[in-house]
């Protein structure tokens, strides 16, 4: 044997030097737990059955000392029969399609395109399904590199799932994933090919993982393309699918961020022309309006004038572009979808998977329903024996994972309760004490710093830490219940649990907003006859008088941002200082002592539902940039710069502080998929709903039409026309304001309030005026027309844009007909020799597949 002194640190071959290390599985021995010992005897040689060929790494040349390697290689007799049964596409001709698509101004891409041998790490093929017994017929070089590295791992990996570790008699108890849970084996994991810093001093090795790092996973290639063939080539398709989806959508947004930054700009540049809060801000209008209180006994009453600051900041948002901008988003989503579509079409014709159906692939039994189900029947369509879980068990299954999930919901829910309650019952003490705080005589920040503002932010980081500890502790209830359901198969079991996850997430993080937007200062009754919390003493909380849209804006900038920082810190610095506590004793050792399987071991699982969690977030993101997007316009760009983090620190954590994942065949985005097609129609809805209840976009445009006083085309007037009066004496006792909350110059008979009622006197007082169902009318004809013109919009945009581009569509269609030909004639020509081999001399005609049709009638049926 050859001294490990002798191996390269970067070595990925067995001590013989030659057979390829496909992957590795670890564990401490424990001396005290025969168990184990015999589940590892007995799975090990059965790996060896299966043809396998095994290598053990003694615990006395780890770098613990205790920790055993069993280095795995798959021979090519066996990497032959499962490519054989899996399906996998190989390459049997060079592609003679020439690639004559014209990027349009292709000049100015230069700076952001990597060099071709990047982007294009191997010419292009035509493929067809591997076939053990026609081995001849495609392009084997050499056996030993003919399946690349992911396949090999993928190939073995399906292997390992399906191993019984004990003996046939005793049960069917299989599979790496159970023999690591169990605790028989640490790890299972394919190898990285050489260091991320540094290419491999092997020349028989590729190097791929150090290009990667090089050309994508450094932050200073940021506004640089994805080599994404090369991903998908290192990683496979599932997550070269993930990084392509997230680049598109990164692309995409820069269009609605440009938009966006156009309108926020407009409501900037248009500061001084906002005639409302000119009114606000005046000593003659705003300085002489006293408002009613806002909460009972501890509010006092207060100047208009007061909320001169928040009414500016308020038209930054809340301006005729927002309207604008709510309606292109609607059309953009549209785009992204439609587009996204075209591109993934052009992604499956490009990685084979045209004709990749899920049931070959994704829709394989997982191997832990073929070990819990004990019954057995007969599949319809293969005639042979599989196992199946009882209807009766599958419903009650079922109901209780449906009812877990809505336990849960309601936890949010009753959590969201809470913090409602919470900034109604501290309002009145922020009132209270910030009335004569020292914060009030700040130059800059004094004015900015209010009752509503305290109490918005500080109910809104609660919110968010709330947030933070339920998405922990559902995750595992969510990944448990999944588990009890036992789905069939592995896409059945990640669309199971995407759809629990997503509509805990829906509630958990987008509750609040829909609260602020939709139901805050639209129950409040008026003064003498206020509305309550659930019959109790909490008073329902009223919108500033600009409006609840700046608190949306607030709402929505603390989690969205807080999400995105904390989910970047925690996806970046977790795992590094894991595997820099790890790994802290080997660091010291020489590079001889620190081999390849060891530099893994010590990096992190990338595990089974790593992408999952990366899609989860995206989608999150994708919610609040469309749901809500009218109430902010720059959420795009906030959301484009994390974007442009967050595909540099995913690449840079998959390519240096997580194991290599198990490579893994995708040709979509899966179940998210619909679920971005249906927050798009429900963004339409949302952003409809929120310029016509949120904003006052409706109260302007009705009274600048119908209401102005002069008949100008202007809002002079519009504050004191939208505050009804109220007599003071006519409070009740409860919610009366305190003397001694009264200020000095508080010496008058009514108070103002914002709403549409008549006044004391008049013979309907306090009831709404005609002006109110004026703009209720107004509000639901807005929201009416808004949804069915954006509706026709993004059904004709989806109608007008096909799915697969017509380029892709004639590819597919003629590389078909070349397959076809080309197996035709391998089938002929190997008819030939078998004839000729046997001495058939009399046969002098052309045998054909289809003896009696001539050619060109052959094609056509191929066609």
């Amino acid at each position: 044997m050859i001294g490990k002194q002798k191996l390269s640190k970067d070595s990925v071959f067995f001590q013989d030097g030659v057979r390829r290390i496909d992957f590795v599985l670890s564990y401490v021995d424990d001396k005290d737990c025969e168990k184990k010992q015999e589940r590892r005897r007995i799975y090990e040689a059965n790996l060896e059955k299966a043809g396998l060929e095994l290598e053990t790494e003694d615990k006395s040349e780890s770098e613990d000392g205790k920790t055993y390697f069993v280095k795995i290689h798959a021979p090519w007799e066996v990497l032959a029969t499962y490519a054989d049964v899996l399906k996998i596409k190989v390459p049997f001709k060079v592609s003679d399609i020439p690639d004559d698509r014209e990027i349009p101004m292709n000049w100015l891409s230069t700076p952001f395109r990597l060099p071709k041998s990047i982007m294009n790490p191997e010419p292009d093929y035509f493929t067809a399904p591997f076939s053990k017994s026609k081995s001849d017929f495609f392009l084997i070089d050499n056996q030993d590199t003919f399946f690349p590295p992911s396949t090999r791992n993928r190939i073995v990996y399906y292997i390992l799932s399906r191993c019984l570790y004990v003996s046939e008699e005793c049960g069917d108890k299989k599979g790496i994933k159970r023999l690591l849970n169990n605790g028989s084996y640490t790890s299972a994991f394919p190898l990285h090919d050489s260091r991320y810093w540094t290419k491999s001093k092997d020349a028989n090795c590729e190097s791929e993982r150090y290009d990667l790092y090089k050309h994508w996973a450094r932050f200073l290639c940021f506004f640089k393309e994805q080599p994404i063939n090369r991903i998908r080539q290192y990683y496979g398709e599932k997550i070269g699918i993930y990084f392509a989806w997230l680049g598109f959508y990164t692309e995409m947004l820069l269009f609605a961020a440009v938009v966006g930054t156009i309108c926020f700009t407009y409501g900037f540049l248009t500061y001084d022309d906002n005639e409302w809060s000119k009114e606000i801000c005046s000593e003659e209008i705003g300085g002489k309006i006293v408002m009613c209180p806002l909460c009972d006994k501890k509010c006092s009453y207060w100047k208009l004038n007061t909320t001169c600051n928040s009414s500016w900041q308020s038209h930054l948002f809340d301006n005729v572009a927002t309207v604008f901008f709510a309606i292109f988003m609607g059309i953009w989503v549209t785009l992204f979808l439609e587009f996204w579509k075209r591109r993934q079409a052009r992604l499956e014709y490009e990685w084979d998977l045209v004709d990749f159906e899920e049931e070959q692939q994704q829709l394989q039994l997982r191997p832990e329903y073929e070990t819990r189900c004990t019954k057995s029947k007969e599949n319809p369509i293969t005639k042979e024996m599989e196992p199946y879980l009882p209807v009766t068990s599958k419903c009650a299954r079922s109901c209780l994972s449906g009812a877990t999930v809505l336990l849960w919901i309601s936890l949010i829910i009753a959590c969201i309760i809470g913090v409602i309650a919470y900034r109604l019952a501290v309002y009145a003490a922020f009132a209270s004490f910030m009335k004569d705080s020292p914060t009030n005589h700040l130059e800059v920040v004094g004015p900015y710093i209010t009752p509503q503002l305290a109490t918005s932010v500080t109910a809104s980081c609660i919110n968010f830490v709330i947030i933070m500890i339920l998405n922990l502790m559902y995750e595992k209830v969510a990944i448990w219940i999944t588990d009890m359901e036992i789905p069939k198969t592995h896409l059945e079991y990640e669309n199971k649990l995407t759809v629990k996850m997503f509509l805990f997430q829906f509630v958990n993080y987008y509750s609040s907003c829909f609260y602020v937007a939709f139901f805050k200062g639209k129950f409040v009754g008026y003064p003498g006859k206020y509305a309550y919390m659930f019959g109790s003493n909490l008073r329902n909380e009223e919108c500033d008088p600009g409006g609840c849209l700046i608190e949306l804006t607030t709402q929505l900038v603390i989690v969205m941002t807080g999400k995105q920082v904390w989910g970047n810190i925690q996806e970046a610095l977790l795992p590094w200082v894991m595997n820099w506590w790890g790994s802290r004793k080997a660091r010291s050792h020489p590079e001889s002592l620190y081999s390849r399987w060891e530099q893994d071991h010590d990096l992190q699982s990338f595990g089974q539902l790593g992408l999952f969690y990366e899609y989860l977030e995206m989608v999150i993101q994708f919610g609040f940039i469309t749901l809500f997007v009218a109430s902010f316009p720059l959420a795009p760009l906030l959301a484009l710069f994390n974007n442009i983090i967050e595909i540099r620190v995913d690449a840079w954590k998959l390519t240096t502080q997580f194991r290599r994942p198990v490579a893994a065949k995708a040709h979509s985005i899966g179940a998210w998929e619909e679920i971005l097609n249906g927050m798009a129609v429900l963004s339409v809805v949302t952003n409809a709903f929120i310029v016509a209840f949120t904003s006052d976009m409706m109260p302007r445009l009705v009274y600048m039409y119908a209401y102005q006083p002069q008949g100008e085309m202007n809002m002079k007037g519009y504050i004191n026309n939208s505050l009804s009066v109220f007599n003071v004496s006519e409070f009740q006792d409860s919610s009366r304001p305190e003397e001694a909350e009264n200020p000095m110059w508080f010496n008058v008979t009514t108070c103002r309030y914002r709403d549409y009622r008549y006044p004391p006197g008049h013979e309907k007082q306090y009831s709404h005026t005609m002006q109110f169902w004026h703009i209720l009318a107004a509000k639901l004809a807005f929201i009416i027309i808004m949804e069915h013109v954006v509706f026709l919009v993004k059904y004709f945009v989806a109608w007008l844009i096909p799915d697969v581009p017509s380029d892709v569509r004639a590819r597919v269609k003629r590389e078909r007909f070349l397959v076809q030909e080309y197996l035709h004639n391998y089938e002929v020509e190997k008819l030939k020799m078998q004839l000729s081999q046997q001495g058939n001399k009399e046969c002098t005609c052309t045998p054909m597949i289809y003896p009696t049709l001539p050619k060109h009638e052959v094609l056509s049926e191929v066609l």
